[in-house]
């Protein structure tokens, strides 16, 4: 538990790295911040921090930097305070206006907004929801070993997946299994259906059970699987940026950003419930994301989840890159109206 005076230190040096991009000396806080302590009080104080794994120091005579520790501890707080509306300084709504009826199209040209405004690499992702109403489901027999199950979602986003079956059933016994699965499920969600259809396949189609959990599974293996199709904005500004001047960092950025599959279920898995999520360095499984960070918020759109982020080096400036993005998707919101 750290003490107020070390909580101070900690938030001092993440502020003035992120600012300075330089490793930050007992002095400088001193005189910037907590002018109340002598450079020795600080000293003392970063010393024990770093013990505590809040603070780096690169060599002997420089001062401190702050590990990724000490910037969860400031993420943290700069998301628990009250942002001013408007922050960002972007006319959002504008920039957007020649994509008002495209949730896609407004979603790539917010990518490529996002990287000017901020010099990260900014992303957005248009993810279906598994909340999603399911309009139809149909089975088409291929052989007597395997169906082709389409589903089609609300909007007519459509998914199909062919599964193996563990009985041969005529293509008139998969229509009766189509007419009554849409009974049960049309304009519902999965997560409302899913009961329904486990009890009707255990007391109404016991003959054709085993098929039928065949089906109920490639129908929840569709839905899992549909990848956020992601849009990215360029990497050209982030060669200014002297945390990328290692071009070995930069590599693994570009290397993550040429995978779209990776890149998406990256996306994916930060980006679960909504509101903001920032990922710290190697708070992230990825390998390539070790010195980067990433910034995400998302909201429902048009029965899809609208996913705006920002990847950038760790030093990023945080408070204002959180403020670009809940200002995009408020920008976002009103393209609806």
């Amino acid at each position: 538990m750290l003490t107020e005076r070390q909580l101070e230190v900690v938030l001092s040096v993440v502020y003035e790295y992120i600012r300075s991009g330089e490793s930050v000396g007992s002095r400088t806080v001193s005189k910037r911040y907590l002018t109340g302590h002598s450079a020795a009080t600080i000293r003392n104080e970063m010393s024990d921090l770093e013990d505590l794994g809040f603070l780096s120091q690169p060599h002997a005579s420089a001062g401190r930097i702050p590990t990724t520790r000490a910037y969860r501890l400031y993420v943290d707080s700069v998301l628990q305070r009250r942002r001013i509306a408007g922050a960002g300084g972007f006319e959002w709504p504008a920039s957007l206006r020649d994509h008002r009826n495209d949730l896609e199209g407004s979603l790539s040209v917010a990518s490529d907004l996002l990287s000017r405004l901020t010099q990260y690499v900014g992303v957005a992702a248009l993810a279906p929801l598994r909340e999603m109403s399911l309009q139809r489901v149909d089975f088409l027999r291929l052989d007597t070993a395997h169906a082709l199950v389409i589903v089609v979602l609300q909007g007519g986003l459509i998914h199909h997946r062919t599964v193996t079956l563990p009985c041969d059933l005529s293509q008139d016994a998969l229509d009766e299994l189509s007419r009554r699965i849409n009974l049960a499920t049309s304009g519902r969600t999965w997560e409302e259906v899913r009961t329904v259809l486990q009890q009707y396949l255990l007391h109404e189609l016991e003959e054709f059970s085993r098929s039928c959990r065949v089906a109920l599974g490639a129908l929840e293996e569709i839905l899992a699987a549909a990848s956020p199709r992601v849009f990215t904005g360029t990497v050209s500004q982030m060669l200014n940026l002297p945390d990328f001047q290692d071009l070995g960092r930069l590599q693994a950025l570009v290397s993550l950003l040429e995978q779209e599959s990776g890149l998406a279920d990256m996306v994916a898995r930060c980006s679960l419930e909504q509101g903001v999520k920032v990922v710290i360095g190697e708070e992230s499984d990825v390998p390539e994301m070790k010195e980067c960070s990433l910034v995400l918020a998302s909201s429902v759109h048009r029965d899809n989840r609208a996913i705006l982020g920002i990847i950038g080096p760790r030093r990023m400036d945080y408070e204002r890159v959180i403020s670009v993005l809940e200002e995009a998707l408020t920008a976002l919101s009103f393209q609806e109206e």
